[in-house]
Order: C-alpha cells, then sequence, then structure tokens
C-alpha cells in the first residue's frame, strides 16, 4: 500500500493517494504531499513540510518545518513539463528551506547523503550537490550548480549560476561564487578569493601530514609560484602526484567558468 502501516501520519496532513510513504516514517501536522511523491523509510517530516510532485527521498531524512521540496524551478524558460527532484538519504534540511526540480522536462535536481543544510535557503534547479556537504543558513545556491562533497558552504554566501564547488572548500559568510572554486582549500571576501587550505575540514575528513603538505605545495604552485596555469598544473601532475592533488588538477581542468584567483 502506499503509506506504509507503520508510519506515523499526522490527522491534519494530506497525502495525494498516488504518494508512497516508507515504514515508520512520520509525518507531522499539516504537511502536504502531492501525487508522484515517493518518501523512504524512518523519515521525520515537521509541521507545514510540503513536498510537491516528482520529488523522491531516500530513508532517514529530517525536514523541518516550513521546508518546500520539489518546487517549479525559478527560471523563464521553464514551460511546466514533468522534471525531478531527487534526494538521498540520512540528510537534514532545517526550517524554511526550499529546493526546486529540473528546469527542462525530464531533467533533474539531485541532493545526495548525509547533507546538513541550514534555515532559509535556496538550491535551485539542476543543481547537483554531493554528500556530506553543510550548507549554512541563508546561502543562495543558482542553477546548474555543482557542489562536491564535504564542502561547506557558510551563512549568506551567494553562489553564481554554472559554478562548480570543489571538495572539501571551504566558503567563509557573505561570499559572492562567481567562478569555480577548487577543493580542499578555504575561500573569503566579497569576490571568493583562495586564503590556504582548509586545514581544519581536512584533519576532520582523516587526511594525514602527509597529504596536506602535498596539498600545500600545490596550492603554492597554483597561486604563489607565478606560474601560468597550466604550467603550475604541469608542475603538480610531474612534482607531486598524489590521489588529491590530481583530483585538484582534474577539477581546474575541467572549469568552464575558470576558477578563482588570489
Amino acid at each position: 500500500m502506499p503509506v506504509d502501516p507503520s508510519a506515523v501520519i499526522a490527522p491534519t496532513a494530506r497525502i495525494d493517494p498516488a504518494a508512497t510513504i516508507g515504514p515508520r516514517t512520520i509525518v507531522g501536522e499539516y504537511c502536504v504531499i502531492e501525487a508522484d511523491v515517493a518518501i523512504g523509510g524512518f523519515c521525520l517530516l515537521e509541521p507545514y513540510v510540503y513536498v510537491k510532485r516528482w520529488t523522491t527521498m531516500g530513508n532517514r531524512n529530517e525536514i523541518s518545518a516550513g521546508t518546500v521540496l520539489g518546487t517549479d524551478p525559478l527560471d523563464k524558460a521553464f514551460t511546466g513539463e514533468r522534471s525531478y527532484l531527487r534526494i538521498g538519504s540520512g540528510n537534514k534540511i532545517r526550517e524554511h528551506y526550499t529546493i526546486s526540480r529540473g528546469t527542462q522536462p525530464e531533467s533533474v535536481t539531485v541532493i545526495g547523503d548525509d547533507n546538513y543544510i541550514m534555515t532559509s535557503g535556496h538550491i535551485a534547479h539542476n543543481c547537483n550537490v554531493g554528500n556530506d556537504t553543510v550548507i549554512c543558513s541563508c546561502a543562495l545556491v543558482a542553477g546548474y550548480v555543482d557542489i562536491e562533497d564535504q564542502a561547506f558552504i557558510s551563512g549568506g554566501v551567494v553562489i553564481h549560476q554554472y559554478s562548480k564547488i570543489g571538495r572539501l572548500a571551504m566558503i567563509g559568510g557573505n561570499s559572492r561564487v562567481n567562478s569555480d572554486v577548487p577543493p580542499f582549500f578555504m575561500y573569503s571576501e566579497f569576490d571568493v578569493t583562495p586564503k590556504g587550505l582548509n586545514l581544519v575540514g581536512l584533519k576532520r575528513a582523516g587526511f594525514r601530514s602527509a597529504e596536506i603538505a602535498d596539498l600545500k605545495k600545490a596550492y603554492a604552485l597554483l597561486y604563489r609560484s607565478g606560474l601560468k596555469l597550466e604550467e603550475a598544473l604541469a608542475r603538480i601532475e610531474s612534482e607531486i602526484p598524489t590521489e588529491h592533488t590530481l583530483h585538484l588538477v582534474r577539477f581546474i581542468r575541467g572549469s568552464k567558468r575558470g576558477i578563482c584567483r588570489e
């Protein structure tokens, strides 16, 4: 049956018969869940959560009050066709948040697993958010943004459409991201600017001292050597070819917007 018998549904919640609710999920007062929605098991939807059509989520997600998932994209090109929002498992999405589905027919906005998304912000259409990220309160993520695993986006950050945020990048509060942000480094200022390694994030992620030292060398070649970009990348590849430095090189070479510079 669409609603598992072990799910707990508040009497004021409204669930379309074409929606699916998994085992032990709790749906709070005044929630609205439209048709063609699938919610996994052991989730918690606090009061006044609105899950719109063509949204799916996995297990163990906690969605706080006033959040709207699967909104129509904020895009004048949108013409109303079916598109999707897909949310993984283990996410916490706090109060008054909105996440849009894709713009083009059959396109997707993706939120991975174990992300902590704080209050009063927006993730726009066709974004791809990885796993274990932190997106703090009042951050605004425009369309077609890619955020790699374990990135940390502080409060009030605004991210321009088509930008890419690398793994374990840490962006300070109220920064404007208007170019791609390479992985493993820390950034601040109004126009996002590299400030060194994300040492706290790297240590918390279990990086060894030797791995951090290699990334310091890569940072110095990239930002402090005076080399042209391709020369710096070639030096990183030849002198410190580790798993993480090569990921850094691939990220930069794949950038279409260009990376932020000191």
